[in-house]
């Protein structure tokens, strides 16, 4: 097996990764899968569902282990360290939002995003200036001392992307994250995401929407367990595509 690590350039680099699951007759979910996602870049990972991309994303980020293949997240070969280090390598480098908002309704949405950095052992005060940070960059500093249920679904969304960036991860995965919202929202919701992944964090996206991730810098196809395409609209380092002129720029509120 080679061991050798990527590229400096790389974030996240899978090398011949295969996921299978036993059972009569065994579920290969993920089949050979090598791919190299560059430090910044802005990438949809897209397929209909049952075709592996869930899985990719949460071997990806060390939420699961591959069957055979090695994971490289940061230049550290995550399959040559412990479930605890894999753990601190995910708080340390590592954001997820998902569909769901996970948003705790008994607390207010800077609570929500400062309560997740406490396992990156960040002091308390430390925790919600970062916080109100990541709530202005998402355009919702105004709406920091409202809770959940007081949000509309865009909003909550924002809170979870913000509790995500808070801890200032180096990559940030997105599983369905427009799922849950209406067309006109979910747009609105990726223009975020492209600014941050413009400030140089790597961005990957989960989706089954192929209109969707043809905005998108690069878009890797997933089918039954196997990339079958992988398009780029431009080469990471370069200049941003210049984001559609519907949508409005990260940080301003609606």
């Amino acid at each position: 097996m080679n061991t050798t690590p990527p590229p400096s350039t790389a974030q996240i680099a899978l090398r011949h990764v295969n996921k299978i699951y036993p059972g009569s007759p065994p579920l290969h979910v993920l089949k050979d899968v090598s791919v190299t996602i560059h430090k910044g870049e802005f990438v949809a990972v897209v397929g209909p569902s049952g075709s592996g991309k869930t899985t990719m994303l949460s071997i990806m980020g060390t939420l699961d282990q591959p069957t055979s293949g090695e994971v490289w997240v940061d230049g550290v070969n995550a399959a040559e360290i412990s479930e605890v280090e894999r753990s601190s390598l995910r708080s340390d480098v590592i954001g997820f939002v998902f569909q769901q908002f996970f948003l705790l309704p008994s607390l207010t949405a800077v609570e929500n995003v400062a309560e997740g950095m406490i396992y990156q052992r960040i002091p308390r005060a430390e925790r919600r200036s970062r916080a109100f940070a990541a709530l202005e960059k998402v355009g919702l500093s105004h709406r920091a001392g409202h809770r959940p249920g007081e949000l509309s679904g865009g909003e909550q969304q924002r809170v979870a992307i913000a509790r995500a960036i808070a801890g200032d991860p180096h990559v940030l995965f997105a599983d369905e994250p427009t799922g849950a919202l209406d067309q006109t929202t979910g747009h609105m919701i990726v223009d975020y995401l492209r600014g941050i992944a413009d400030t140089g964090t790597t961005v990957i996206v989960i989706t089954h929407d192929a209109g969707l991730a043809a905005g998108f810098d690069r878009k890797i196809s997933v089918l039954d367990g196997e990339i079958v395409r992988d398009q780029r609209r431009r080469q990471p380092g370069s200049a941003p595509s210049p984001a559609p002129a519907r949508l409005q720029p990260l940080g301003v509120a609606r």
